[in-house]
């Protein structure tokens, strides 16, 4: 069995592709599995640390503020279809999985046209240009929300969830207390802005660290590495037992076991994670990513009264007063906690691996 996986630009894209390869050679330990990415992007060095061999196009994508610049990029779509072309025909793939991205759509549109059968996964909310444009070519698209019949084929659909990373689920309170050393007696608030960091969310917790000190709730807050020195600094004056500022936590299993309540920005990750532990949270959608898809994820959520929005203009303003308000509400941290746990979509990784193995055994 033969698979080629292809996507990537973001960690949002690679998860998701290196899951569905860990699940397929879980399930095949024989199966060969080719990737696809795009050159200057982090997948070529990511993929290669999860274990797979990788092959980069020269793609990228559209200059829209500088339209004349479009003529190189041009040149590169041509030369990456080339050899996407020459790749299917020497790996000869018995099926081809798109997960978004660049170069997703120069190898998913060549192995069509030659012939292999392609699944898609779809991430978000609102769907991505990529998968858009090869909604025809595809003979399966597996998704993580309802509604998406406005994007793709109902007949090609499947709805079968993010997968999520397995080593979150199963962390222990007691350890994570220890960990970081709060206690038992007092809500805790986690905040994270993704592996990167986020400026609006760190800047809202800047702008009320007073508040937050006075409260006796106590904070986990990852900053991100680019924010760590300027939050460092600014709570100086506030530090105590019940304030732990990082630029990274490596045991997030224990950071969202002890958490009462995260605050998060609204990737298709995150919000796949907080659904399978079933966390009570305060979503701030970025407003810095392609047709707004982070508002459409956690509107998915907010509409079932399963998270709370704040948006990104209103966080500095709002975000901590909403979190300091509803961290000491368990009517309504319990009532947010049922309804994203019922929103979980469970085993993900497993369930799209089958669907790839069907529409080979199809063919």
């Amino acid at each position: 069995m033969k698979v080629l996986i292809s996507g990537g630009g973001t960690g949002g894209h690679i998860f998701p592709a290196v899951s569905i390869a860990n699940a397929l050679r879980e399930k095949y330990p024989d199966c060969e599995i080719l990737f696809v990415g795009a050159e200057t992007r982090m997948e070529m060095e990511r993929v290669p640390a999860a274990g797979y061999n990788i092959v980069g196009l020269p793609i990228r994508g559209f200059d829209r503020a500088h339209i004349w610049k479009n003529i190189s990029v041009l040149i590169d779509l041509a030369k990456s279809m080339r050899k996407a072309k020459k790749i299917v025909r020497e790996f000869q793939p018995d099926v081809a999985v798109g997960v978004g991205g660049y170069a997703s759509g120069a190898a998913m549109k060549v192995a069509a046209k030659m012939g292999v059968p392609v699944l898609l996964q779809e991430q978000n909310g609102f769907a991505g240009v990529t998968n858009k444009l090869l909604k025809d070519d595809a003979s399966k698209i597996c998704v993580a929300y309802e509604g998406m019949e406005k994007f793709f084929p109902a007949e090609k659909i499947i709805l079968t969830g993010n997968p999520v990373r397995q080593n979150l689920v199963g962390g222990s309170k007691d350890e994570a207390l220890k960990e970081f050393g709060f206690t038992a007696d007092k809500k805790i608030l986690l905040i994270i802005g993704g592996s990167l960091g986020a400026r609006t969310i760190n800047n809202s917790v800047i702008a009320h660290l007073k508040e937050i000190s006075e409260s006796g709730v106590q904070v986990l807050w990852q900053t991100g590495k680019g924010y760590i020195e300027a939050a460092r600094k600014a709570t100086e004056p506030f530090m105590s037992e019940r304030l732990v500022v990082t630029d990274f936590v490596a045991r997030m299993d224990l950071a969202y076991a002890m958490a009462d309540l995260v605050i998060s920005r609204a990737g298709a990750s995150s919000i796949s994670e907080l659904c399978l532990l079933g966390k009570p949270a305060i979503l701030v959608p970025s407003p810095n990513v392609a047709e707004d898809h982070q508002t459409h994820n956690a509107m998915a959520l907010v509409n079932k009264n399963a998270a709370v929005l704040v948006k990104d203009a209103d966080a500095e303003q709002n975000m901590i007063s909403t979190a300091l308000q509803l961290i000491t509400d368990e009517t309504k941290l319990s009532e947010l906690s049922k309804n994203v746990s019922l929103l979980a979509q469970r085993d993900s990784a497993n369930r799209i691996a089958d669907e790839v193995v069907k529409l080979i055994k199809t063919k």
